[in-house]
């Protein structure tokens, strides 16, 4: 008999939604093998009140499906990629990137269409500083407001009236069969979104030779360059939840297109610029992209915000 799989996943139902659809891929793939979720809460999920700049960052969702890796508890962890830190501790890798789903932005309001329709002091919620310094940039007549919780707590904020509308990852709703929540998707000319958004992760010890041969199959190879170049680009600008930055690349015939943004919380600074490169070389292109972008102002912006 094979011991079981275990997947290390967070307890939210957008996190379990996920780990089960790793799971019932990984089942269909071996069906001899049993795969099991081990549900754990994590140092974010415990402070979902708190700013994630102010706490650590998204890190914190991370740190103890690791722990559970480096000590035999799971093998795999889930993550959404958007949530993976730019370095992993040394010992771990992602053994695969899955085929991303929609990596757009979505708004949310039971009255208003569009974010153009939105009349001015308008309260909209976001817990991204990557979309608080677009929409500041974009339409300054907005109030922006924190709104940190899972996505039901968010819905539920905006249903009680706390806010006029809400900016949400298209794809969580998506996977949670909330479709029906989406007022409009926002495309990326309109709210370039966050490194790896729509892309989940496998997490697993780099020393598992065993794991990383069964994730292999799952491993979708577009995506990874997408999501390479984007990861590339924020690790040579030192991106995290405390920098509004974002990053997105598409592939077409072997090539990537890489958007990337650079902006002041307040949105009264910010840098844009995009580069076109072969696939086969995606950290590069993200490395140059980052290089443009500072050139442009990105280095003096980051270094304001590090101030403060």
């Amino acid at each position: 008999m094979l011991p079981p799989l275990i997947i290390a996943s967070r307890e939210s139902l957008l996190a379990l939604w996920q780990a089960r659809h790793v799971q019932s891929s990984l089942q269909t793939l071996y069906p001899q093998r049993e795969v099991r979720i081990l549900g754990m809460t994590t140092e974010g999920d415990r402070k979902l009140g708190s700013s994630l700049a102010k706490i650590g960052g998204k890190g914190l969702f991370v740190k103890e499906l690791e722990e559970a890796l480096a000590d035999g508890r799971a093998d795999i962890a889930v993550h959404s990629l958007k949530d993976v830190p730019m370095h992993l501790p040394d010992g771990f890798t992602l053994g695969a990137i899955l085929e991303r789903a929609d990596p757009r932005d979505a708004f949310v309001s039971n009255t208003y269409s569009s974010l153009t329709a939105l009349p001015t002091g308008a309260r909209v919620g976001t817990s991204s500083q990557r979309r608080e310094s677009q929409l500041r940039a974009k339409y300054p007549r907005l109030n922006i407001g924190p709104l940190r919780g899972n996505v039901q707590t968010r819905l539920r904020k905006l249903d009680e009236g706390e806010y006029d509308a809400i900016i949400l990852a298209a794809a969580g709703l998506q996977r949670l069969g909330l479709e029906q929540r989406i007022t409009a998707v926002l495309a990326p000319e309109a709210m370039l979104p966050a490194v790896g958004q729509g892309a989940l992760a496998i997490e697993c010890r780099a020393d598992r030779a065993d794991v990383l041969a069964l994730l292999a199959p799952l491993h979708h190879a577009t995506t990874a360059a997408c999501v390479s170049a984007e990861r590339a680009l924020s690790r040579a600008l030192a991106g995290s939840c405390n920098v509004p930055l974002a990053g997105f690349a598409e592939a077409v015939a072997g090539r990537l297109t890489l958007r990337g943004y650079v902006g002041a919380p307040d949105g009264t600074r910010h840098v844009s610029a995009q580069l076109t490169g072969a696939a086969s070389e995606s950290e590069a292109l993200g490395t140059a992209l980052a290089a443009e972008l500072k050139q442009k102002g990105a280095a003096d912006i980051l270094a304001a915000i590090d101030v403060t």
